[in-house]
């Protein structure tokens, strides 16, 4: 390698327009992408040759070894430059084909697309026809949680009053929550399972995928009223805190599926470890094993992955105890045994602070304080907004962001992503404690996203900034997949926006974007979770809810509901109100004494509501 190349490393989530393109690049050569990906590029970065996993020998599954190809690739490169300039020539051509993105019709289609019921109706019947009725998800192994997806289900329910999308739905959330992809004793989840059952994951915890599920339970639980719901959405957000939190607030990226050089052995046990650390006490020692299926053989690499396996019901009718005293017992035990794992080598963490992960994460804790009320995940959310203000805001230019920190050193300027899921996260923080600066911090990087990323052309956004580093393209992307898209993101952010606001300019980017993928959405939904979530909102037209005071119940009771069409407000700081009324949301707006509630839909708006009966009247909630 150091005698014939010169050797880039590239992390992929510090560069993800670099990682994009050469994805797309591999896609068009080998039919499929993944990492490692190992790219062989020109003095101008143009690619002749692409491949993901090879073996150090090439005798691994037919692989050609690494060894051999570079070796080949030196001599042909040096001797037959003609037909490397060709392989080169034909990459590019195909690459500009799809820079844009196949999700996106062409612009003349684009316009004429309407924005319609049947969109929803089409895509949610095909997401659902993809759904595992046996374990829950979609597809069979490897299985992602696909979170967007499953909020844009129950967005459906919502608009469809159709109960089954609702079900499966929970029926998912529920078999993921009771599998090994979730952490039963210290909580988050894992990245994927490797089997269809959610029974073996791949070990690492990732940021994203932790934001995008503590939002769904949050959702689930405002809908269900289940305390396990809320136990998991509980679970999911102290992990973060306690393990993934910067001291300033900010989030960590992931954590490692290794600890000691194996894959989970951190999360891993036998029959006798627990035994040894619950002292045999035999109830408790059963009715653990029970629970959490633990076994003298066990179910990966003859250790045991915790998964609920029995109900406490049965275990309480086993054990001629009641529920409570088995819960009590089982909590105990896993309290326990929760204290003798942290005392093992801890899995390696990933300390990048990357701004859009971090937007997805400050939506989690929104909306987990708005279904408990723990002021904690408020705290948290705020934290890392004055992280990202403090450490991700460049002091060169008015809006500008940078994508991510670490020891120290903040560095590249923001993609699309950023910009999106930050301002997600702000409106999402806003809409549960209504400060005037989310709402001008939210409005002022889409008015620089807008102005730097905007394709006028087409009516949607690139990923990259139009005053980023030069590359060979410059690429769009539409696809929500195990991370929602910029676009789609931006969408929903614009349409959010308008309501506060009534800025017509972010309507019509809005009705735009969702022209550019509307028609895909319906036709391929499982790859547009996120972007179905805005044309929902578009169509069921939102209410918009002000609360203004406190010392009533109004709020709380509010904020427990699921709404998902509801643009919201509550404003407990009579400071904040003047600064606040300049926008068209909150002109009018003035409180009683105590609570007072405004219900406004298609610019209709309900005489101030001062009871909790009244609001729920005005909402067709009793």
């Amino acid at each position: 390698m150091n005698e014939h190349f010169i050797n880039i490393k590239v992390d992929r989530e510090e560069r993800p327009d670099i990682d994009d393109i050469y994805q797309r690049v591999c896609q068009l050569a080998t039919g499929t992408g993944g990492w490692p990906l190992s790219v062989f590029l020109t003095p101008n970065q143009k690619p002749f040759y692409v491949g993901t996993y090879f073996p150090k020998e090439g005798r691994q599954y037919n692989l050609p070894g690494f060894k051999t190809i570079l070796q080949q690739l030196a001599v042909a490169y040096k001797s037959k430059k003609n037909e490397v300039e060709m392989a080169s020539a034909e990459f590019m051509d195909a690459l500009s084909q799809t820079a844009r993105d196949v999700a996106t019709l062409p612009a003349g289609e684009a316009a004429k697309a309407d924005i319609e019921r049947s969109i929803l109706d089409e895509a949610a019947m095909g997401l659902l026809q993809m759904g595992d009725t046996i374990y829950g998800g979609f597809g069979q192994a490897p299985k992602f949680p696909n979170a967007s997806n499953l909020l844009f289900l129950l967005r459906y329910y919502d608009i469809s009053g159709i109960n089954r999308f609702r079900d499966f739905v929970v029926f998912t959330a529920d078999k993921m929550a009771q599998g090994g992809i979730h952490d039963q004793l210290g909580g988050g989840f894992a990245r994927y399972s490797t089997d269809q059952k959610w029974l073996v994951p791949h070990f690492e915890k990732m940021l994203y995928d932790n934001a995008l599920l503590a939002q769904l339970y949050a959702e689930l639980f405002q809908i269900t009223k289940d305390g396990q719901h809320l136990a998991v959405l509980r679970k999911t957000l102290d992990f973060v805190i306690r393990e993934m939190t910067h001291p300033e607030g900010g989030f960590y990226s992931a954590q490692d599926a290794d600890s000691e050089g194996e894959e989970g052995k951190f999360y891993l046990w036998t029959k006798k470890e627990i035994r040894e650390i619950l002292q045999d006490q035999q109830l408790a020692i059963d009715a653990f094993c029970e629970r959490y299926g633990v076994t003298e053989g066990g179910n990966f690499e003859f250790k045991n992955i915790l998964n609920v396996r029995s109900s406490v019901a049965s275990i309480a009718q086993r054990y001629g105890r009641t529920p409570d005293e088995i819960t009590r017992i089982i909590e105990d035990s896993s309290a326990r045994l929760f204290a003798a794992r942290e005392k093992r080598v801890r899995p390696g963490r990933d300390e990048k602070v990357l701004t859009s992960w971090n937007g997805l994460m400050i939506s989690g804790f929104a909306k987990g304080y708005a279904v408990t009320g723990d002021a904690r995940y408020l705290d948290a959310a705020k934290s890392a907004v004055r992280f990202i203000e403090s450490r991700l805001v460049s002091s060169s230019e008015e809006g500008r962001l940078m994508r991510t920190f670490k020891d120290g050193q903040s560095k590249l300027n923001a993609y699309l992503d950023d910009y999106a899921f930050y301002v997600s996260g702000l409106l999402d923080l806003f809409a549960v404690d209504s400060r005037p600066e989310y709402l001008e911090k939210a409005a002022r990087y889409t008015e620089f996203m807008v102005k730097h990323f905007w394709d006028d052309k087409e009516g949607n956004l690139f990923f990259t900034s139009d005053d980023h580093e030069q590359l060979i393209v410059r690429t769009k992307s539409f696809y929500d997949l195990a991370i929602p898209s910029g676009n789609s993101v931006a969408a929903s952010n614009l349409l959010r926006l308008y309501h506060y606001t009534q800025n017509n300019g972010y309507l019509d980017k809005a009705i735009r974007i969702m022209k550019s993928g509307a028609r895909p959405a319906a036709e391929n939904p499982f790859g547009f979770g996120q972007l179905l979530i805005a044309i929902y909102l578009y169509v069921k037209k939102p209410v918009e809810v002000t609360v203004i005071g406190k010392g009533g119940s109004m709020s709380g009771w509010l904020k427990g509901q699921f709404l998902p069409d509801g643009i919201t407000a509550f404003v407990s700081e009579e400071k904040d109100l003047p600064a606040l009324q300049k926008y068209t949301f909150f002109q009018g707006r003035n409180a009683e004494k105590g609570e007072t509630a405004f219900v406004c839909r298609n610019f209709t708006c309900s005489l101030p509501i001062t009871t909790e009966k009244e609001l729920a009247r005005q909402l067709g909630r009793r």
